[in-house]
């Protein structure tokens, strides 16, 4: 079975997902009240997952210091308005939260799909955990997707690892991009 990722560096795609709010957002653009000029989108299986709950909850606890470094935050899942409704009682987060993510944006995003275990999981195909980071200029700088719901990205790793990306200082660039098996050394 083939399935499409999104490679390092390339620009993200164009996908238009609601907020419970009822704002039409499009990902990987922050907020334009944010102040941030990157976005951090993060994948989330749903209201069935209890280490959902848990990483967007201890997420939260970042917030502040990834806007004070440029990057905003949505998490979007494919739950139902209703869902995540009943999900926001479970969840203390200040950053958007959206819902609907349809089976051809998960194919988008190249994240893993899975079928609900039964009625009681939840109603839908789910996507696995995906955390993709996306730069001022719309290209994917940060990714990682997971096939299941025990393997993330640790938190203060992350947001430390951002903001030594964002020092411009540090001139450090998108990494993984090498798309060719030329055997020649570049150093970058």
């Amino acid at each position: 079975m083939s399935q499409h990722k999104l490679a390092a560096g390339a620009a993200f795609p164009q996908l238009t997902v609601t907020t419970f709010d009822g704002q039409q957002v499009q990902l990987g653009t922050p907020r334009a009240d944010s102040g941030a000029n990157w976005q951090m989108v993060v994948v989330y299986r749903g209201r069935h997952c209890p280490l959902c709950t848990r990483y967007l909850n201890q997420l939260e606890q970042f917030r502040e210091e990834l806007l004070q470094t440029g990057v905003d935050i949505i998490a979007v899942s494919a739950d139902s308005k209703e869902q995540l409704a009943e999900h926001k009682t479970k969840l203390e987060v200040g950053f958007p939260l959206a819902y609907g993510l349809t089976q051809a944006q998960m194919d988008a995003l190249g994240v893993y799909v899975s079928l609900p275990r039964s009625p009681q999981e939840t109603d839908h195909n789910f996507a696995e955990p995906g955390l993709f980071v996306v730069n001022e200029e719309g290209n994917l700088h940060v990714v990682d997707i997971s096939n299941n719901p025990f393997v993330r990205p640790e938190l203060q790793s992350l947001v430390n690892g951002l903001r030594w990306i964002r020092d411009p200082d540090n001139n450090y660039p998108i990494r993984g991009t090498r798309q060719d098996d030329s055997s020649q050394l570049q150093y970058r």
